[in-house]
């Protein structure tokens, strides 16, 4: 029983350690940041067009293209990965090895790598389907990449509804798709609405599969269909990074400040929905 104790507390002290040593990481880079970018955390920085004099630079196309890019992926992604996760969680329950086929592979595009999705973007969406380097060739890649997330997210809030919400609406006389639509979403929507928050939190930060499908570094035009031209806010920042003058690195930590608030107030979001939907359920 000491032993057991011991190793108990062991435990305990190695969790919390470890979630300090996450939190104090993430707190020296904030303030790193904020001793960087705080002067240019002004009107300047999402009203500007970009500049080769920093005191005039902004990211006002960067900003826009960010925000093109994830509504458009939320349209494509979230109903597609939703409706496939409801087919394999709720009408092929029986699992044949055609469908345990397709979990595994589900599973292993969540880990393959971005960059990966960006030469698939490349070959299908820019060339094969003549897209061209547009907002909507973007979107189609990030779609692929956070697909996979949102099926495993959707399947797992599916399955932790009690089984007896089924039987009990059914056995009442309700159909399947009434049962789903009216018992099973209502109840795991807190677990559904926060994996699509959290995968459109990735798709916002990604840089790499949108550089391999040609998202420009430089541009002065704001994006006004889902064929124009892009650029996203990542990509902004890496290049600020790579400028010489010292003020392209402040604007550059000021960007970087705006798209981590922009994921905090994005997690929260979630946090909120989350908590809402439990409050009704119960």
């Amino acid at each position: 029983m000491n032993a057991r104790r011991l190793k108990d507390k062991l435990f305990v002290v190695y969790c919390l350690l470890s979630t300090l040593v996450g939190v104090g990481l993430l707190i020296f880079l904030m303030v790193s940041l904020w001793s960087e970018g705080h002067d240019r955390l002004d009107p300047r920085l999402w009203q500007n067009m970009p500049s080769r004099m920093p005191n005039r630079a902004g990211a006002l196309p960067a900003i826009m293209g960010s925000l093109w890019v994830v509504a458009l992926t939320g349209l494509i992604a979230v109903p597609v990965g939703v409706a496939a996760a409801i087919y394999l969680e709720e009408y092929q329950r029986k699992k044949t090895p055609f469908i345990r086929f397709i979990q595994i592979n589900i599973a292993n595009l969540a880990g393959v790598p971005s960059i990966v999705y960006g030469l698939l973007g490349l070959a299908i969406f820019v060339r094969w389907m003549a897209l061209d380097r547009s907002v909507i060739s973007g979107a189609l890649t990030m779609s692929l990449l956070i697909l996979p997330m949102v099926i495993i997210v959707t399947q797992e809030a599916l399955r932790a509804v009690p089984r007896a919400f089924r039987e009990g609406s059914l056995a009442l006389g309700a159909s399947e798709w009434q049962t789903i639509s009216r018992q099973v979403l209502p109840s795991a929507a807190p677990g559904i609405m926060t994996g699509i928050i959290l995968s459109l939190s990735r798709a916002i930060g990604e840089t790499a599969p949108l550089i391999v499908i040609g998202a420009v570094t430089f541009t002065n035009r704001l994006p006004n269909s889902p064929s124009s031209s892009f650029t996203v806010l990542p990509i902004q920042i890496f290049n600020w990074t790579g400028e010489a003058k010292p003020g392209f690195h402040d604007l550059a930590g000021s960007a970087i400040l705006v798209l981590m608030a922009t994921l905090l107030l994005m997690n929260s979001v979630a946090i909120a929905l989350r908590q809402r939907a439990r409050a009704k359920a119960a």
